[in-house]
């Protein structure tokens, strides 16, 4: 197989149970009220909405150091730091798409980030479980700070978190851009912002990194880059692209 091949997951047409009820939102932040997080975080996440997904394809993993230096060789783009089969961090979103572009290009195929809404199909399947693996959080299925790793891991390390299409790391270890600008759902309650000038980019990341605790790896948490030092924050990405 040539180095710049994918494995991709096909994952079908179908709907998606988006975020999370308004009605719901004081309950889940009750749950997560330990990790510190505040319930107006959780209320972008509402409503609940069940959508139709275009069938699309999704890399299992993201993508890592080893596949990054080969982009970085080719194009003499940053070199990265860490092991080669650890997901690549600290990558600005144009940086991300930028390699989407490149790969596509020598792969033949319309390569991207996924939108928010293929993400969270691809996290949650057809139901509208809280986690990729489930309802309930169960401590060493990802790579989050209750683990006290303080780092990444390689990818693909934690096979019993995969989501119901056997998508990995769709919860800690990098948190990964997606092409959608942060907007408030149609239909959000009032007091959710129209925009996010304190982000230090406006597109949404999701899953969480090695840094974040449980509530981050909620399948619909609607999170993004709030500070500027991307590598520190663990922000990295996945592929995407048409269904075969």
């Amino acid at each position: 197989m040539r180095a710049e091949q994918v494995d991709w997951v096909e994952v079908p047409a179908g709907l998606l149970h988006r975020g999370t009820p308004a009605e719901e939102v004081t309950a889940v932040a009750g749950r997560y009220a330990d990790t510190g997080a505040l319930p107006e975080w959780f209320m972008k996440e509402s409503p609940r909405t069940r959508i139709h997904v275009p069938a699309f394809r999704i890399a299992r993993t993201p993508v890592t150091v080893g596949r990054w230096a080969l982009f970085a060789e080719a194009t003499g783009a940053p070199v990265p730091h860490g092991a080669q089969d650890h997901p690549v961090i600290g990558i600005p979103w144009a940086a991300a798409v930028a390699y989407c572009r490149w790969l596509g290009g020598r792969l033949g195929l319309g390569v991207r980030l996924p939108t928010e809404d293929e993400w969270e199909r691809a996290a949650r399947g057809d139901d509208g479980r809280e986690f990729p693996w489930g309802e309930e959080y169960r401590p060493g299925l990802a790579n989050l700070v209750d683990l006290g790793i303080g780092t990444t891991t390689p990818v693909g390390a934690f096979p019993e978190g995969a989501s119901p299409f056997g998508v990995l790391d769709m919860a800690g270890n990098a948190d990964e851009w997606t092409s959608t600008p942060y907007a408030p759902y149609p239909g959000a309650p009032a007091e959710v912002p129209a925009t996010e000038p304190w982000a230090f980019d406006r597109h949404i990341t999701r899953g969480g990194a090695f840094r974040h605790d449980r509530d981050l790896a909620r399948c619909a948490r609607r999170h993004g880059a709030y500070e500027p030092d991307l590598e520190a924050i663990g922000v990295g990405f996945r592929l995407a692209a048409p269904a075969a």
